[in-house]
């Protein structure tokens, strides 16, 4: 199964108000393993670059003044991202500027069946959050200390991590846990990849004997019929 844990930067929020993308980085997972090739571009948006959005990813103007349009890349984007599922961290707003940019090219777009969004995976598994990029890093110890601004390919590789553990982490498919229990208090401390405590519960009633008392009376005789020496007797018949 191939999967692209995906994410851009922009010069805002608004892919139909006249912001633009400005990075893309994309993570080739192959059954849910980073298989090292990955795809990083940065954008030429053909605007200024408003402060709040320097602020969060410090892509200048000028620096991108040299860089390709989204144009010029939009075939060996489509080609990379193939018929794989694309990972993204809420998926609505990356897959809002991948779409305006491939209709500006005319190229076609990328259905909604095609992605699948962390965001909502975590709010499913913790509805009370907080469930940002940031938060899940704390919350499965994933290291994120390279993450002083935000960057497209960073983010997607960061993502992946978080992705392996909304599926399940290391243990994934083993058999070895019970599904996540938020009312379950053996469960609840154990770490992501980690395999829980479980307390074995008591037959309410000891199994019954399956010989018949005549049938044990007869093993023992038969046992006392192949002498001092036999191995049996070693080990109480």
């Amino acid at each position: 199964m191939r999967e692209i844990s995906f994410d851009t930067e922009t010069t805002g929020l608004n892919p139909r108000g006249g912001d633009r993308l400005v990075e893309i980085g994309g993570v080739e997972l192959i059954n849910h393993i980073p298989t090292g090739n990955v795809y990083h571009v940065y954008l030429n948006p053909q605007r200024d670059m408003p402060e709040e959005a320097f602020r969060v990813h410090g892509l200048s103007a000028e620096f991108l003044s040299d860089k390709p349009l989204f144009e010029h890349v939009a075939d060996e984007f489509l080609e990379f991202v193939g018929d794989a599922t694309l990972v993204i961290h809420n998926a609505a707003f990356d897959m809002g500027f991948i779409n305006m940019e491939l209709e500006r090219a005319g190229r076609r777009t990328i259905s909604n069946d095609q992605v699948l969004d962390t965001l909502e995976m975590a709010r499913r598994k913790r509805p009370s959050g907080p469930n940002s990029l940031d938060a899940l890093c704390s919350r499965y110890g994933i290291d994120n200390s390279k993450r002083v601004k935000h960057g497209a390919l960073l983010d997607a590789e960061i993502l992946a991590e978080v992705y392996l553990e909304l599926i399940g982490g290391r243990q994934r498919g083993l058999g070895l846990m019970p599904e996540e229990d938020s009312s379950s208090s053996d469960n609840a401390s154990s770490e992501p990849g980690e395999l829980g405590t479980f307390n074995a519960r008591r037959r309410p009633a000891p199994l019954k004997r399956p010989l018949l008392e005549s049938e044990l009376e007869a093993h023992k005789a038969f046992i006392a019929g192949m002498g001092e020496n036999a191995l049996w007797g070693k080990f109480g018949g």
